[in-house]
């Protein structure tokens, strides 16, 4: 399957809700977002049906995303029944991490392949203020779940966010030292309420490489350039939308959760 732009798209985003338990200060405003019609929400049965059909039409990996996906009820049985698709290669999971500890196992019995999290700072009080509704020892207790689950190659995504937590750069890529993990720094993007946001509040992702000098060039992970501390047991990845952008090697398309199909995040159309 290729678009007007001879990409090969083999990717699918699927957002299963668009509900989500925390209230991120870059991502929603303190009240939260209005909530879509009930009846309107894909159901499960309809998920797999679009599935099935993007995967005849050449989609090889799926990512289930939200919202938060693990407050959909019924998460399980929809991963279980997504990696019983014929040709289905890889199945993905992003979730803020908070529901881990009792979906981890379940989630890895059902077939999920990989896990990315997100995780904007270290610190526990800044973690609610982030979040405003979060607790980071939840997410903590999550990562280990997932581990002891059996999953690998975890994914931690920290959303860079300038004197908010770019102090803690060091401590982020410190995690790669003794975990195979790839630690991966994104670029806050201006769009929704962080539009308004001050210029210093937008950090490119080399700013990384300029606070850890001793990071050393690994190849690439998708849209991630990687590097490695010498001796680490991961990664370190920049994903730089911004100041770097890869819309050319995109080869990703999503299903929202009232079953709108876009070609790209960050379009209305």
């Amino acid at each position: 399957m290729k678009d007007q732009y001879g990409r090969t798209v083999d990717y699918l985003r699927l957002s299963v809700t668009d509900l989500c338990n925390y209230r991120c200060r870059y991502c929603m405003p303190p009240e939260g977002v209005e909530k879509l019609p009930h009846s309107s929400i894909l159901s499960l049965e309809e998920y797999v049906e679009i599935a099935a059909a993007a995967v005849g039409l050449g989609i090889t990996k799926i990512r289930v995303t939200g919202g938060e996906p693990l407050v959909r009820r019924g998460i399980v049985e929809l991963c279980r029944a997504l990696r019983a698709i014929p040709g289905l290669r890889e199945l993905c999971l992003t979730t803020n991490g908070s529901q881990l500890t009792a979906l981890a196992a379940p989630l890895r019995d059902a077939g999920v392949d990989r896990l990315n999290i997100s995780l904007d700072t270290l610190r526990p009080e800044r973690y609610r203020e982030i979040t405003r509704t979060g607790e980071l020892e939840n997410v903590l207790r999550g990562i280990e779940a997932a581990e002891r689950a059996g999953f690998e190659n975890i994914k931690l995504n920290c959303v860079l966010l300038g004197g908010m937590n770019d102090d803690e750069i060091g401590d982020f890529v410190r995690l790669t030292a003794k975990k195979p993990w790839q630690v991966r720094f994104i670029e806050l993007m201006p769009m929704g309420v962080c539009a308004a946001w001050p210029p210093e509040r937008f950090l490119p992702a080399q700013e990384v490489l300029s606070r850890v000098p001793e990071l050393r060039p690994a190849g690439r992970s998708g849209v991630a350039q990687l590097s490695r501390l010498p001796g680490a047991a991961g990664t370190v990845g920049l994903i730089e939308p911004i100041s770097c952008a890869f819309c050319a090697d995109c080869t990703r398309i999503r299903i929202t959760a009232d079953g709108k199909l876009k070609s790209c995040l960050h379009s209305d159309a």
